[in-house]
């Protein structure tokens, strides 16, 4: 993103270092009249604001002001054209209370961005549209977050946005492309229709692959299938490509990328184009290609490279399971070359450039206990994957156009390859875990999965910081975390007993604080009486015990005891178990690990 943000005021320095730290801005300026003593800070740029929208204005996508909206329309009147060649512009008041999204809600992304910003420094949105106030899908905008794009007359799609605002039926025919948009509030009172003729075409867009000149969104989902002669020009196989798609109705803005066999890993045209359109590229071998049925398989070619297939057979491997071959191969020549066009249509969309994984630590459970930086990725995400009961906690923050995907508690890695499926089909996803998610959450599940992915086709990921469940219990105890400790599970369903027992044993040698998760379930009844059994070998039976339990819930509890003392029919897997050291104290419910500062004072 090409953004700037403009204080109009000195008071807006610290606000604009923070944004300057977003993806949302590369530069940051003060306006001169409000420079003080003639000093510029080596950070902010100090100019006048119109001299540097005359500089910035055509190639910037975001303006955030600092200061007064009145300023702020008064600069940027003069330079304001349409909606659809505007970048969003978005004030934001001196004391980061207030955030308002002035232009391009829609087309540049200010209402979402304007929502991140509001999560991430604590500020309240102030939202005017009727998208928002009436829960409606951002029908000219809303496929961006679905990695699609989009065609038609600017004209005619307000026309459409404007029947939505009058509460008139809206359709929609969709024939490529994901379809979980309509699982959500806002898409769910679109009215759907199927390929038969269409009622209401002016109350109705498109989700397809074909460019009939209509308002419509296009997923990406075409693999194109090339063949050549050696060093064939890029300009003849862009021109090929202009033709095909052309004759056959086809909208480049569907292209998820270019297929060809592996001996032309080196053909500079082929090359050249799809670096020029950052589109990727799949090479397959003469074996692959040679195993895939097509109707026009050619003697020549298999006589010459071993497959008698290059553009249909690659462009229907490119495009997966269940794709179909959308166009035939066509063969183009001049003096500066020959090339075979072929397009299959996959069941899937592909854009892993703009797809994002968001791997989000909950908290415990109170909203309250949410980072500003895990609420901002929230709000940054289309779909939310997670355990059914965690994303009931946070379920508040979702807006009418996010999707929920539910799961059940032990489908892990189903949560995780979902996840990256989707953002390889360019959507923006947050996968949640509670608590924190690198403390026996999801990120390292992820992380795993996404390794075995090659880099340059790896989607954008994240992990956002969570507040532990072990470190609330140490909040609400006291501080028994405050000298060397270490957090243990105790479930084997994962790491074998026997070490287990090792890192118990190796933590009591080197007088931990040892706080314990999964301590006890149904089926793993003996565990837990084992370590504390261990424990009760090196340590005193008075030594002090929390049990915290539901933290972070309605009906969250502590209790302390000792290790001779602990109640085992009482704890469960939502429970946390801190034991303390040799140093540990619990005096009038005060859980203490002295740090040492007071050891030297005489």
């Amino acid at each position: 993103m090409k953004g700037i943000a403009i204080g109009l005021s000195n008071n807006s320095n610290e606000i604009l270092k923070r944004l300057k730290k977003t993806e949302f801005v590369k530069e940051i300026y003060i306006a001169s009249s409000s420079k003080e003593d003639g000093k510029e800070n080596e950070l902010i740029q100090v100019q006048k604001p119109k001299e540097i929208l005359l500089k910035k204005w055509p190639e910037i996508d975001l303006i955030i002001f600092i200061g007064s909206i009145a300023a702020s329309i008064r600069i940027i009147n003069s330079f304001l054209t349409s909606k659809d060649q505007d970048p969003g512009v978005i004030v934001i008041d001196n004391k980061c209370s207030k955030i308002v999204p002035l232009i391009g809600l829609h087309q540049s992304n200010a209402q979402n961005i304007a929502c991140q910003i509001a999560n991430l420094l604590g500020g309240e949105i102030i939202e005017t549209n009727n998208s928002s106030d009436q829960s409606f899908l951002n029908l000219d905008a809303f496929g961006n977050q679905w990695g699609w794009q989009r065609s038609g007359k600017i004209k005619d799609w307000s026309k459409l946005v404007i029947k939505q605002a009058k509460n008139e039926k809206i359709f929609c025919k969709q024939l490529s492309g994901n379809s979980l948009w309509k699982n959500s509030e806002s898409g769910e009172i679109i009215n759907q229709i199927n390929e038969k003729e269409i009622e209401n075409p002016d109350a109705t867009f498109h989700v397809s692959v074909f460019e009939n000149h209509e308002i419509t969104w296009h997923p990406p989902v075409l693999w194109i299938g090339i063949g050549c002669e050696r060093n064939t020009s890029k300009d003849l196989i862009a021109n090929s490509l202009k033709k095909f798609f052309k004759s056959s109705n086809l909208s480049f803005h569907s292209i998820a990328g270019f297929a060809t066999i592996d001996i032309k890993k080196d053909e500079k045209g082929i090359l050249e184009l799809a670096e020029e359109n950052n589109l990727p590229i799949k090479f397959f071998t003469k074996e692959d290609l040679s195993k895939i049925i097509v109707p026009n398989p050619s003697n020549i070619v298999q006589e010459e490279i071993g497959t008698p297939s290059v553009a249909e057979a690659s462009c229907i491997l490119a495009a997966g399971e269940e794709s179909k071959l959308l166009a035939e191969k066509r063969v183009f020549k001049n003096q500066s070359g020959a090339v075979t066009i072929s397009v299959a249509e996959s069941k899937n969309q592909y854009n892993p450039t703009h797809g994002e994984i968001h791997i989000i630590g909950s908290g415990p459970g109170d909203l309250s206990y949410l980072t500003n930086d895990a609420k901002k990725a929230l709000s940054r995400c289309t779909v939310w994957i997670g355990y059914k009961m965690y994303l009931d906690l946070i379920k508040s923050l979702k807006r009418s156009d996010q999707v929920l995907i539910e799961s059940k508690l032990t489908e892990e890695k189903e949560r995780c390859s979902k996840a990256i499926n989707l953002a390889e089909e360019g959507i923006k996803v947050a996968l949640i875990s509670s608590g924190e998610s690198g403390y026996y959450g999801m990120a390292g599940l992820l992380l795993e999965l996404l390794q075995k992915i090659k880099k340059e086709y790896r989607p954008f990921f994240e992990v956002h910081p969570g507040i532990s469940s072990v470190q609330l219990a140490a909040a609400i105890s006291g501080a028994p975390l405050m000298n060397d400790f270490c957090s243990v599970s105790l479930s084997d369903k994962l790491t074998p007993w026997s070490l287990i027992e090792k890192r118990i044993e190796g933590a009591l040698v080197g007088d931990f604080v040892i706080a314990l998760f999964n301590p006890q379930s149904i089926e793993r009844n003996w565990q837990l009486k084992s370590v504390i059994d261990i424990c009760l070998q090196s340590r005193h039976g008075n030594t002090p015990v929390l049990i915290a339990r539901q933290l972070g819930r309605e009906n969250q509890t502590k209790k302390f005891f000792t290790l001779n003392t602990i109640p085992f029919e009482e704890i469960d897997m939502l429970s946390i178990i801190i034991i303390g050291n040799s140093q540990t104290s619990l005096v009038d419910e005060i859980f203490l690990t002295p740090r040492g500062y007071l050891q030297n004072e005489v």
